[in-house]
C-alpha cells in the first residue's frame, strides 16, 4: 500500500479540533484494510514527526431515504494519532 492509500484525509470536527489544541493529538480518516503499523509508518513519513499512539475505529455508515427509496453509506475506519512529548504538529494541520 502507498502512504496516501493508508492515509485518506485528516477529519476536521468540533471533537478533534477541541483534541488538536493539546498539540499532540491529530485524527485521519484512513483505509478501511490499513493496520496500526502502517498508519503509524505512513503518518511518520508524511509528516516527519514521530507517533506514540494509535487508536483506531471503525464508523458505520448511516442509513439514508431519498423518498421511498433507502440506502446505506459505506462504513470507514478513522484512526487517532498521538504524537511523543517534544514532536510539533505540522504547520499546515494546526490551521486545518
Amino acid at each position: 500500500m502507498r502512504l496516501t492509500d493508508v492515509i485518506r484525509r485528516p477529519l476536521v470536527t468540533e471533537k478533534t479540533t477541541i483534541q488538536r489544541e493539546d498539540g499532540r493529538t491529530i485524527a485521519f480518516e484512513v483505509a478501511a484494510g490499513a493496520t496500526k503499523v502502517e498508519i503509524r509508518q505512513a503518518i511518520e513519513r508524511l509528516l516527519g514527526s514521530k507517533v506514540a499512539t494509535v487508536r483506531t475505529a471503525i464508523a458505520h455508515g448511516k442509513t439514508k431515504r431519498q423518498g421511498r427509496f433507502e440506502g446505506r453509506r459505506p462504513d470507514w475506519k478513522k484512526a487517532y494519532v498521538t504524537l511523543r512529548p517534544g514532536e510539533k504538529l505540522p504547520e499546515f494541520i494546526e490551521g486545518a
